[in-house]
């Protein structure tokens, strides 16, 4: 009986171990088929929209052309002509207004833009006492800090909190080093070293 217990438990190890190995390779596949869906979902609901294929692809070139034109304007001179257009459009509607802001000012600051771009990451005792957290610093008034504190394994998911700067410890990791930490469940912690100097 006893070895017929270590026998499904070795099964079972040997199962989760072949599961968390094949996982990625699930969450890869799962995007791709949704990308591909979402795709042909867009294609189709254009050419019912439009009638024919070739109008559908002329549509789909066209928006491409548009995106690859403001890329480029953003990359050489920081700013799109069509962008600052639609900003000043966008402005005179009340409620669309303050979403638009708040969202291209939470896009720009993770991408590294803007007024406050994410530069500096910090430790934070987080949800208690004795649990440490690395955390984003996104803005800073005198002594009180303002982090975002990502959650895994995806990152986007936090919480925002405003504390006492006694009550960080500074990191030498990078915003991307923090995104990969959480991804990857703390598999991937490049200045692991960092873990030995926080409090008990």
């Amino acid at each position: 009986m006893s070895e017929l217990l270590k026998s499904v438990k070795l099964s079972l190890n040997h199962f989760l171990v072949g599961a968390f190995a094949i996982l990625p390779v699930y969450i890869v596949v799962q995007i791709f088929v949704w990308l591909v869906s979402f795709v042909l979902q867009s294609v189709f609901d254009v050419r019912e929209w439009m009638g024919h294929y070739w109008i559908t692809a002329a549509v789909f070139i066209a928006v491409y052309a548009l995106l690859v034109y403001i890329g480029r304007e953003l990359a050489k001179y920081r700013q799109s002509l069509i962008i600052s257009l639609f900003d000043m459009l966008i402005e005179r509607v009340p409620f669309l207004s303050g979403v638009y802001r708040v969202s291209k000012k939470v896009i720009d600051m993770f991408r590294g833009q803007g007024g406050n771009p994410v530069r500096e990451v910090v430790y934070v005792e987080y949800p208690k006492d004795g649990v440490w957290v690395p955390a984003y610093v996104t803005n800073r008034e005198d002594d009180r800090y303002v982090l975002y504190i990502p959650t895994s394994p995806n990152p986007t998911n936090g919480f925002t909190v405003i504390i006492h700067e006694s009550k960080v410890i500074k990191s030498e990791l990078n915003f991307e080093e923090v995104t990969s930490f959480m991804i990857s469940v703390g598999s991937d912690f490049p200045k692991s070293h960092e873990a030995r100097n926080l409090p008990r």
